[in-house]
């Protein structure tokens, strides 16, 4: 029988360290020659450093390419009555850019990511050379309205019998892609999230996101002040956070271009990996 390709990449992504923070431990990896310059990849909810399988090994041809897993997702621990929320991510960001020894790396951030990318460089102090925003949690309202009834009745949903939180789960998940999921990558992707301990996670990082719309709110009018060079991706059908939340978005940080990419939806990475890879490295062009 033949082997999905995309089988073996799932089964090839790694990540072989860990720090331990103050939420969790914390697992990572570094792609790339060591001596290149640093890029950190930031993932989103509900999602994990997988998603930027693809364009992480294009970068790392370049550039020292760090990828994690955010406490209370994919491979890093989750654990009952774990702070995920954005504030705690943003802490643990800064946390493992000094045990990398990063002072001014480029920063490429998705969904939630953006936000936690943008909070610990405005809120946390964190400097970068320069930041991209994918499809970035930032200005409200953002989230699906799937994501806001769950998070307020988080606690009804995590009774769901796994069989049911499974397939809810997997419809979920899919509908961030607007050109379909392979379904090896829509498996690897809702993986973290079942069992016993993945259920309750799941549940417990929505209605986390709740709370959070405050962080966010606190963060709007600092976004003018920004003066590294930033990018803004976003997908054209992008229907968890609408592309007019990237104009909008776009049109507040100084000097901050938009990229609308086609036949894309929330999850750029999947659905045009090669197209928004192109657009990172004409961004990423003048590091030495």
């Amino acid at each position: 029988m033949a082997t999905d390709p995309e089988d073996n990449v799932m089964r090839r992504w790694d990540l072989p360290h860990t720090h331990r923070s103050a939420i969790g431990q914390v697992r990572w990896n570094r792609l790339g020659d060591p001596g290149a310059p640093p890029v950190v990849l930031l993932h989103g909810t509900p999602f994990s450093s997988y998603v930027w399988r693809g364009v992480a090994r294009a970068l790392a041809r370049r550039h020292r390419v760090y990828v994690w897993d955010m406490p209370g997702y994919g491979a890093s621990e989750m654990f009952e009555g774990q702070d995920v929320s954005l504030a705690a991510e943003a802490g643990v960001f800064v946390e493992l850019l000094g045990e990398w020894g990063l002072t001014d790396p480029v920063v490429i951030a998705h969904d939630s990511g953006g936000a936690i990318a943008l909070g610990a460089h405005l809120v946390n102090g964190a400097r970068y050379r320069k930041l991209a925003l994918v499809d970035a949690v930032s200005l409200p309202p953002w989230g699906s309205d799937f994501s806001a009834l769950v998070g307020e009745h988080a606690d009804v949903f995590a009774r769901l019998p796994p069989a049911a939180h499974e397939a809810l789960l997997r419809e979920y998940v899919a509908s961030a892609s607007s050109v379909g999921l392979h379904p090896a990558t829509l498996e690897a992707l809702v993986a973290p999230w079942t069992g016993h301990g993945g259920l309750a996670a799941f549940y417990r990082q929505l209605a986390a996101r709740r709370g959070d719309r405050s962080y966010t709110d606190a963060m709007q009018d600092r976004y003018t002040t920004i003066d590294i060079p930033v990018t803004v991706c976003w997908g054209e059908d992008d229907t968890w956070v609408p592309v007019e939340r990237g104009r909008a978005l776009a049109a507040l940080i100084p000097g901050a271009p938009l990229h609308v990419i086609p036949d894309a939806g929330h999850l750029v990475p999947e659905d045009q990996p090669a197209e928004l890879t192109g657009v990172l490295l004409g961004f990423l062009h003048d590091l030495a």
